[in-house]
């Protein structure tokens, strides 16, 4: 591929816009992405790729002062080549309204696909093409930025101008997943993101279960007198029906214990919302997140969060509970269906019932209760996916570059125990294959191995920071350059295995 292969589907004459379009939109110069072409007026925008490095092209005056590139003239046309900032983003979002994230709300199916490289969202977009569903295709946790080196405008970049690059008009979230902090929550908010995952892990009480029943009614007897007068009149032996006629009733045994894992994760969400996402002013997926815990959440404790948090003027658009069962990085769901089913039927009721939706965390790869996920929620739920996309690119590198897998591979067993303490896994590295006992060819089965899939989802961070004693990076930019030279390989693989969880949702083409 030329580098400036691209410049040649400019006319040999005149500055016709509609001509020069029309162009771009037949070209077959695999330098220039055909879908991104867009005209305005007088102007076209359009993306090319020049080696390994895409770029935008803006084609005429008027909004050329707006983005920061080289200008250049093309026969009679004039235009600007644009490096992919994050100012030459936010330029392009005040001309297409459709490239800036938009909240979903709680009727419509979204999936989260977490892109911790950058490169997945072109797949994650063919994956949802001709699918009722919303995706959420800038997704970070605070952790994945400090594993991968990111930054949260970063992460917006990489959304947008894939966005852009695919023509993709239907609209796309953003969601600062699994925050913590009240300024992580602004900063998010400030750059533009639609969702926000309020993690209150640190706010649950999930020690309680160990308590004696002394200590359960000295720390009960802590709360404010008129805090707990309210809990008691409204909920104590007290039955509750749901929409769908099923019940839920809080008896004395184990009323206060859910109390106090609970009360201070309302004040904090409560707080969060009141000063951080209700004076935003514009629409925002607000979801609580509960899941961070050890002991599934039942009913009570589900229906007891979500009625609290709208008798305290909460509007919250999704809940994540701790379902039965383990929901690890990167395999199927570890449990009993039949269990599960039971209960994510009254979570779901629940939800329904407050007319909100259920958020499942950890979603990747959960074949076995998908469909169950679908049914009960009637096709609106949340579903996040994040470290399965990665594992899609180091398959594509197995297969591309297997010298490159094998050394990444061997680094991130020699590295699982530093990795571990990021991720509940229950991986036993001796199931992973002797990977010296396998050929080339055999090396991208290696991803259909729980163990090995396992280990090289938790090492991401361990793998993209590595470096040398000179502070090269020992695998990242051999990594991205093989992803590159492969976007389309990479696209399609994302394309099938996504398109995979989404029928299993029943969420079909």
């Amino acid at each position: 591929m030329a580098v400036s292969s691209w410049r040649t589907v400019f006319p040999q004459s005149g500055n016709d816009a509609a001509a020069l379009y029309q162009r771009i939109t037949a070209a077959t110069d695999p330098a220039i992405y055909q879908r991104s072409a867009q005209i305005v007026g007088n102007e076209v925008f359009f993306m090319v790729q020049e080696g390994l490095e895409r770029k935008l092209v803006v084609v005429g005056e008027q909004s050329s002062d707006k983005f920061t590139g080289v200008a250049e003239q093309i026969n009679d046309y004039q235009l600007k080549v644009c490096p992919l900032t994050t100012a030459n983003r936010q330029a392009l979002q005040t001309i297409f309204d459709w490239l800036n994230p938009k909240a979903v709300g709680t009727q419509r199916a979204s999936i989260g696909l977490g892109d911790r490289l950058g490169l997945a969202t072109p797949g994650h977009i063919a994956a949802v093409a001709n699918r009722d569903v919303m995706p959420i295709l800038a997704q970070q946790s605070i952790r994945e930025l400090d594993l991968t080196g990111r930054s949260y405008p970063e992460v917006l970049d990489a959304a947008a101008w894939a966005v852009f690059q695919e023509g993709y008009t239907l609209g796309y979230g953003a969601d600062g997943d699994h925050l913590k902090n009240p300024s992580d929550v602004q900063y998010a908010i400030d750059l533009g993101f639609s969702m926000i995952t309020l993690d209150c892990s640190e706010h649950i009480n999930d020690q309680v279960s160990s308590y004696s029943q002394a200590e359960v009614d000295s720390e009960y007897e802590k709360l404010d007198p008129q805090l707990r007068k309210h809990f008691e009149t409204t909920y104590l032996n007290q039955q509750f029906t749901l929409k769908s006629g099923s019940t839920v009733k809080f008896e004395s045994d184990g009323f206060k214990k859910m109390v106090l894992v609970y009360v201070h994760a309302l004040d904090f969400a409560e707080d969060v919302y009141k000063k951080l996402v209700q004076p935003a002013g514009r629409g925002i997926d607000f979801e609580m997140s509960i899941d961070e815990v050890a002991t599934p959440t039942t009913p009570q404790d589900h229906f007891f969060v979500a009625n609290e948090l709208i008798a305290r003027g909460v509007q919250f658009s999704s809940v994540a509970p701790r379902f039965v069962g383990e929901f690890q990085k990167g395999i199927d769901y570890i449990g009993d269906p039949n269990q599960f089913e039971a209960e994510f039927k009254i979570h779901a009721e629940i939800a329904d019932h407050f007319g909100y939706k259920i958020s499942v965390h950890s979603g990747s790869d959960k074949f076995m209760v998908f469909g169950i996920v679908g049914q009960y929620t009637k096709g609106r739920f949340h579903v996040k996916t994040a470290g399965t996309n990665w594992l899609e690119a180091v398959r594509v590198i197995a297969e591309v570059n297997p010298q490159l897998y094998r050394e990444m591979h061997q680094y991130a067993l020699a590295n699982l125990e530093e990795a571990k303490q990021y991720y509940h896994v229950t991986l036993d590295p001796a199931e992973i294959p002797d990977i010296d006992t396998l050929s080339d060819q055999e090396l991208p089965n290696l991803m259909n191995q729980d163990a090995a899939r396992q280990a090289i989802h938790i090492t991401y961070g361990v793998l993209l920071q590595a470096v040398d004693s000179e502070g090269r990076y020992l695998f990242k930019d051999r990594f991205y350059r093989e992803l590159m030279a492969n976007q389309g390989m990479y696209a399609e693989r994302l394309k099938a295995h996504i398109g995979r969880h989404l029928d299993c949702l029943n969420i079909n083409a």
